[in-house]
């Protein structure tokens, strides 16, 4: 790239003799793209309930207006899980409130149930893991991906009492450490 930058540089100043160089603002060719993959939302509560096993990452059908709230932050994942109907994953309990300049022909449903698009052969093994005792699809987050919103569905095994006890238990330990070492850091 800079092998090229300094070719167009020359010709560039033998013809208008105007020197560009990469700091400059102007210069096309460091512009940086935006960083699409942004997290819209997280289900931490999912994280603490459930053993995740498997991550995937499926699209989301949405409406405008649907989009339009995302892009401002309006989701709620928390209480948000999959179930699956004729051979199609649908995200139930997602929550995405409409703004209040919403359309006045549109009646935005919160709570709408969502689509969401895999390969077949992937939700025939997630029907089948699904189907074995203790497993169950969960949203793990939605973020952006290439101009789309994605939603990251995992297949998780829900956590026994005493599992998410280790998990409480791990983090104030963790958080105890980091204090103990901002303190002596002082």
């Amino acid at each position: 790239m800079w092998t090229v930058f300094i070719e167009w540089q020359l010709r560039h100043v033998a013809t208008t003799g105007i020197v560009k160089t990469p700091g400059d603002p102007n210069c096309c060719f460091m512009s940086k793209k935006p960083d699409t993959s942004s997290r819209i939302a997280d289900n931490k509560k999912a994280a603490f309930n459930y053993f995740f096993e498997e991550r995937h990452e499926a699209g989301m059908v949405l409406q405008g207006w649907e989009v339009k709230a995302v892009r401002e932050g309006k989701v709620q994942l928390t209480d948000g899980y999959v179930v699956i109907r004729d051979g199609e994953l649908f995200l139930i309990g997602c929550q995405i409130n409409p703004l209040k300049t919403a359309s006045t022909h549109v009646n935005p449903d919160a709570v709408r149930t969502k689509k969401l698009l895999l390969h077949k052969d992937e939700i025939r093994r997630l029907i089948g893991k699904v189907e074995q005792k203790g497993y169950t699809l969960v949203p793990i987050n939605m973020h952006w991906k290439n101009g789309k919103i994605k939603c990251e569905v995992a297949l998780a095994k829900g956590k026994a009492e005493h599992d998410k006890r280790d998990t409480i238990k791990d983090r104030e330990g963790k958080r105890e450490v980091e204090r103990a070492l901002k303190g002596r850091n002082r």
